[in-house]
């Protein structure tokens, strides 16, 4: 793999730098602190988002360290005890992480990272953490909407030049491959990750040429193998599609060359697909794919589909790479307690007049609950993090909110969400492949209900309390409402 990474330590919101020091200065940064990273609401009013960006975050932690340069600039400030800034020329981070692994369908809510460290290294690593999991999980959750809506049928990131910047699209073809895609137009995410990298031609390669057809016969001359040709530059149906036709007749079929594509960028995509079908099977040419593009996303996508659109693959670019329709993923990153002197966790809570706003306290781990009959995920549970179920006996589960609604699990699996990342700063985790991360995002979905995944009004899956971690945050709440 290409490196790509640079040192990015600086990349942090100014106060937890401001924070860091004060905390250095009352001696409060040498108190192990907990934080959740967690997000209120799914994407696109979805029912589940997608966890990705865990391999950039523990990059970005392995390199920590602030150059003499660094130091500088905040001495220049005039706001930072010289001791701060000795401290920070051998920073490094020394705590535990657990994370969910990317590629995992989670829900709003639950943490999907969780860091134990002193208060100091907690609150600098929170940017980035947030940066990188809000970006990557936003792209490869509308990734996997847009592919669920294609039906099997490929799909292509092509959204570089409409990403926000170089990071934005490099990642983001990252992201959109673990969501799903099949390729990225990005040749350097193709370099740095492995992400397929295709391309056929624009609309410039087409004018180039004094005529259509010497433009396409061009192109199949130089590559066979891979002809796909752009048929919307002047009319689909009238020069466009026989003058493809032509070409694969006159140069791929005499070398025994039947594979081959036409692509459409603008337009009646529908009734064009369902025009350029019929002359591409009246040629004799049915395995010529025919690709679309421009501007789509998961509802076009569907109701081109339904309306009977002939379409083999889909390119995709500014609805995806900036997932346009809902750009903002909105995870935070809060205090869930504090150990004192003698290592007690005391657990921590923000309270808000927004009910939703209100955190849940203490160190944490959480269940996924699986119905052994089905193999269908039914229930998250946050427990403690002493807490252990015993899948041997019924687990009565309750929604936290309407504590009255209430289920017994039995004949059920629980597994474990969170998995050890950084033990004392160590990194313990083994980071898979891109494959496999891929491969887990398809099974998680896979073990979701088909109700909670679908665009429209999807089911609300059950993210629950313990009944010893609703109580603690029941009587938090209701303590410092009081006090």
């Amino acid at each position: 793999m290409k490196d790509i990474s640079r040192n990015l330590t600086m990349l942090v919101d100014f106060y937890e730098l401001t924070m860091s020091n004060g905390y250095f200065k009352t001696e409060l940064g040498k108190r192990t602190v907990y934080f959740d990273v967690f997000y209120r609401d799914n994407p696109d009013k979805g029912g589940y988002a997608i966890a990705a960006g865990l391999e950039q975050i523990i990059e970005y932690i392995q390199s920590l360290s602030f150059s003499e340069e660094d130091i500088e600039y905040l001495r220049s400030k005039n706001l930072f005890d010289e001791e701060f800034l000795s401290y920070l020329k051998n920073f490094r981070f020394t705590g535990d992480m657990w994370a969910v692994p990317e590629g995992t369908v989670v829900f709003p809510g639950e943490p999907v990272i969780t860091v134990r460290a002193n208060a100091m290294e907690a609150q600098f690593i929170e940017t980035y953490i947030l940066l990188m999991f809000n970006h990557q999980s936003l792209i490869a959750t509308k990734a996997s909407r847009m592919v669920r809506a294609a039906q099997g049928r490929a799909i292509s990131e092509f959204g570089s030049r409409r990403a926000q910047g170089a990071d934005a699209a490099i990642l983001g073809a990252r992201a959109a491959y673990i969501g799903g895609v099949n390729a990225t137009a990005c040749a350097i995410a193709d370099q740095a990750f492995g992400v397929p990298a295709t391309g056929t031609m624009a609309h410039s390669w087409v004018q180039m040429f004094d005529t259509e057809y010497e433009a396409f016969r061009t192109y199949c001359e130089l590559y066979p193998n891979a002809a796909t040709l752009l048929v919307d530059t002047y009319n689909v149906l009238k020069s466009g599609v026989p003058n493809a036709i032509r070409a694969f007749k006159e140069v791929l079929l005499p070398k025994g060359i039947t594979k081959c594509g036409i692509r459409i960028d603008s337009g009646d995509v529908t009734y064009l697909t369902r025009k350029a079908r019929k002359m591409l099977d009246d040629a004799g040419l049915h395995e010529c794919k025919i690709v679309v593009s421009n501007s789509l996303d998961e509802y076009l996508i569907r109701d081109m589909l339904l309306q009977g659109a002939q379409v083999d693959a889909f390119g995709i670019g500014e609805r995806l790479i900036t997932a346009k329709s809902d750009p903002v993923f909105g995870a935070v990153y809060k205090l869930a307690a504090v150990e004192d002197q003698n290592g007690n966790i005391i657990p921590k809570i923000k309270l808000s007049e927004n009910p939703g706003k209100i955190t849940t306290p203490h160190f944490k781990k959480i269940y996924r609950l699986y119905s052994n009959e089905s193999a269908k995920a039914e229930a998250d549970l946050i427990c403690m993090h002493d807490e252990v179920i015993d899948v041997s006996s019924p687990l009565e589960i309750f929604d936290p909110e309407y504590t009255w609604k209430r289920r017994t699990m039995e004949d059920y699996t629980a597994n474990l969400l969170l998995v050890p990342i950084f033990e004392r700063g160590k990194l313990i985790y083994e980071l898979p492949t891109l494959e496999q991360i891929r491969n887990r995002c398809r099974a998680s979905q896979e073990s979701i209900w088909d109700e909670v995944l679908r665009f429209e009004n999807p089911h609300n899956y059950y993210v629950d309390l313990s009944e010893k971690l609703w109580q603690l945050r029941h009587d938090m709440i209701r303590n410092r409402r009081n006090g």
